[in-house]
């Protein structure tokens, strides 16, 4: 028996299929769909979306209709941790894809504890940590 912890964000009406086309862009993997079920106001709701890629699952739903005023966002970080030159190389990536139409909280840069760190808000509010102890001599060849 194996337990494992998946981030599940949520979304405001109508925002999770385009927030997870934007994410599968960026990691790669398949993402699934299930709908909200439809009441006639022509919004394209999703009740859970999931997407599974090599590295890892995340899953998200949009606000039900009628708690979309309700809505505010996240104030949890989703952060990645890679060691070695070949990880740190994909979250490199995925750092700069998150951060276009969205904004660079702490550029991705060498800190005192070793590691280079930086973190971003995507353009649908989500905020993310990279955190990449690499091998001495490495430095981010993407941004």
């Amino acid at each position: 028996m194996s337990i494992s912890l998946v981030p599940y964000l949520n979304f405001p009406l109508g925002v999770s299929r385009t927030a997870f086309e934007h994410y599968r862009e960026i990691f790669g993997g398949h993402a699934d769909y299930l709908p909200l079920p439809d009441n006639g106001d022509g919004v394209d709701g999703i009740m859970h979306a999931r997407l599974v890629t090599d590295h890892f699952t995340l899953m998200a739903s949009d606000a039900q209709p009628g708690a979309e005023d309700t809505w505010g966002g996240t104030r949890v970080y989703l952060a990645f941790m890679a060691e070695g030159a070949a990880d740190a190389d994909t979250v490199v990536g995925w750092f700069a894809a998150l951060g276009v139409d969205g904004s660079i909280g702490v550029a991705l840069t060498a800190q005192e504890w070793g590691s280079f760190y930086g973190d971003v808000t995507d353009r649908f509010g989500v905020q993310w940590m990279v955190n990449l102890t690499a091998p001495e001599g490495w430095a981010p060849s993407l941004l």
